[in-house]
């Protein structure tokens, strides 16, 4: 594989994010100078800073941790990857728990001014004339979480070493803005603060050959296919009187279909069906098909898209 070429370096401080113009076929890595630093990282559209990089749908398509060979995908209705991950050393990272903010600080701890990753990135950002308001759910990059089966999520202790790193492939032009982790009294990054090295490379021939096609679908919507496809340039909420309500598929209707069951269909029907269902059995059966469907033909049954199919 040819080398990749150097086009920026970076040290983040501790307390100090940066805006980085990512541009598709860039790579950003991100790296561990001392260990066990946590790093916030959002994104945006270069050319409509309206979509953005959505932990949602990114939980939904790779789950808590996306790490190696995952995407990081845009907010609906936009819903397209961003930027996949072409490596990821240590791998461990997380898109469920929110950035720290200064209310956390001063709620928890009684710091009304603290280093804090929301309001890191909003001055990180502000150098591309954002707003606190647009700061959104970040990556958490070398973040280690957990999960219970009762649904109960916890921070546990890093263990990321000097050198370890996470290469982000932008596949758009984005704004990528990465931070230092404020939390120094918590222990997200083991109870300290460390600098950050940024470095952004040209991505090979090579680098992008293997990164898996996505879905490129109608309900993937840009503003062009928006019915108010202007941004507001005021903050106050006032009702159009021009509006008419346009939803999809409404009025939405019902068809009642009879399904025979013959003996040992209705006998595989009582031992599938689910008593959540009581006596209705239409409810039922559709659990039933649904259920079926999704474990034949979808990857998840969150809904995860099919990734890999050119």
């Amino acid at each position: 594989m040819s080398e990749r070429k150097v086009v920026f370096e970076w040290t983040m401080q501790p307390g100090t994010g940066k805006a980085i113009e990512l541009l598709a076929g860039q790579i950003l890595r991100i790296e561990q100078v001392e260990g066990a630093q946590c790093v916030d990282f959002n994104a945006f559209n270069l050319h409509d800073y309206k979509e953005f990089m959505h932990c949602g749908r990114t939980r939904t398509v790779h789950g808590f941790n996306p790490s190696k060979g995952t995407f990081l995908w845009s907010q609906p209705p936009r819903e397209r990857a961003l930027l996949y991950i072409m490596e990821d050393t240590y791998g461990r990272n997380d898109v469920l728990f929110p950035r720290c903010s200064a209310y956390l600080y001063e709620s928890a701890y009684g710091f009304d001014v603290h280093t804090n990753c929301n309001d890191i990135q909003a001055e990180a950002q502000r150098e591309y004339g954002l707003t606190p308001d647009d700061v959104h759910d970040s990556f958490n990059l070398f973040m280690c979480t957990e999960v219970t089966p009762e649904g109960s999520a916890s921070i546990t202790r890093q263990a990321s070493k000097a050198g370890d790193h996470i290469d982000l492939l932008a596949l758009v032009d984005v704004l990528a803005i990465p931070n230092v982790c404020g939390a120094d009294i918590m222990r997200t990054s083991n109870f300290g603060l460390k600098p950050v090295k940024l470095t952004v490379l040209e991505a090979t021939d090579t680098d992008l050959a293997v990164v898996p096609a996505t879905p490129i679908l109608k309900s993937q919507r840009t503003p062009r296919d928006f019915r108010q496809p202007q941004i507001k340039a005021t903050r106050e909420l006032v009702r159009d009187p021009a509006y008419v309500p346009a939803f999809a598929n409404v009025p939405l209707g019902q068809t009642v279909l009879e399904i025979p069951l013959d003996a040992s269909e209705a006998a595989a029907f009582e031992a599938l069906r689910r008593e959540v269902y009581g006596d209705d059995e239409g409810a039922a059966l559709r659990d039933i098909v649904f259920s079926w469907w999704e474990e034949s033909f979808m990857k998840a049954a969150s809904g995860a898209p099919a990734i890999g199919e050119r």
